[in-house]
């Protein structure tokens, strides 16, 4: 009787312990929980990315009538694009285009979120009056830039005539067009790209400013050897996210759509503008997918170099 009193107890015991040894630890529910917060967005991007850019993929090796029949074509339609020169133009203008505007939304974006970083009625009036355009269609803005860049009863060459400068065809001149859809795009975006550095310069402790001020260091000094490295992982995401739309962002598209059309002489005719005019307007599915294809390599590869060269934007602040 007395060891089946002691086994019993012995048994009870025991259970805690078998039923601490199922209980999860806070780091792996905290894991499981993330995971469930990203289930629904990476579930979302599968269907309608994932399985459109292998649907995508898979179109550039066949060959459509127009009328809803594919024709399997194999390498056809890349041979094609390799030796189209339009479509390698396209991509110089994009890569002109990329290392035009990348670095001039990085130093207007960071410039004018120094310019505004201070908490005050008049800042917070500049911030709301740049923010504006983000409120209107980039269509209307296009349509705006338009009318305002007009060969000769235009804004700006009524102005230059004032002045006595010759008018310029700022946006049927090739020498000027590309220039000129930059210009419009960097108006546009800095404001976005504003507000990311500010609110990265934000998250940087005062503290190190107030002491490098006491060690002497002056505005210059203390920004090149405060600012910069710890805004590393806000630069980062700048550069790779204003690279990704200039390779193939929507407001990149939308602009050249409106002010230009891809021309004059194909000078502002991006890539991705290449691409729809093969898909949308000449009907050539098969090869605008082989396009859309190597593009996005493209992009894939300079993101990947991105992240090699910079780490990612880690840092540390020992």
């Amino acid at each position: 009787m007395y060891r089946l009193v002691q086994t019993s107890e012995g048994a009870d015991a025991q259970a805690p312990s078998r039923i601490r040894s199922f209980s999860l630890s806070n780091r792996t529910r905290e894991s499981i929980a993330g995971y469930l917060f990203v289930l629904p967005d990476a579930v979302g991007l599968l269907i309608f990315v994932g399985g459109p850019m292998l649907l995508s993929l898979s179109l550039g090796f066949f060959s459509d009538s127009g009328f809803g029949e594919y024709s399997f074509v194999g390498l056809a339609n890349y041979r094609r694009m390799a030796t189209d020169p339009l479509f390698w133009r396209s991509l110089r203008v994009t890569i002109v285009y990329i290392v035009a505007l990348v670095p001039s939304l990085y130093v207007v974006g960071l410039g004018l979120a120094l310019l505004v970083q201070s908490n005050t009625r008049f800042n917070g009036f500049v911030r709301s009056l740049l923010f504006m355009p983000q409120t209107v269609s980039l269509v209307v803005v296009g349509l705006v830039w338009q009318v305002l860049l007009v060969d000769k009863i235009g804004l700006f060459n009524q102005f230059g005539s004032v002045m006595n400068l010759p008018a310029v065809s700022w946006l049927g001149d090739p020498r000027f067009a590309l220039f000129t859809v930059i210009v419009v795009s960097v108006w546009f975006l800095m404001v976005f790209y504003m507000l990311i550095f500010l609110g990265g310069h934000q998250d940087i402790p005062r503290e190190y400013y107030e002491a490098a001020r006491i060690d002497g260091a002056g505005p210059v000094q203390s920004f090149f050897r405060i600012t910069p490295p710890l805004l590393q992982p806000t630069s980062f995401f700048v550069l790779l996210v204003s690279t990704v739309a200039a390779v193939c962002g929507s407001q990149t598209f939308d602009l050249v759509y409106v002010m230009t059309k891809g021309g004059p002489a194909n000078s502002t005719s991006l890539a991705i503008f290449y691409i729809y005019q093969q898909a949308f307007l000449f009907n050539e599915y098969g090869i605008a997918a082989a396009m859309a294809s190597v593009l996005v390599l493209v992009l894939l590869a300079i993101t990947a170099l991105m992240f090699l060269l910079t780490r990612g934007g880690r840092f540390s602040y020992a």
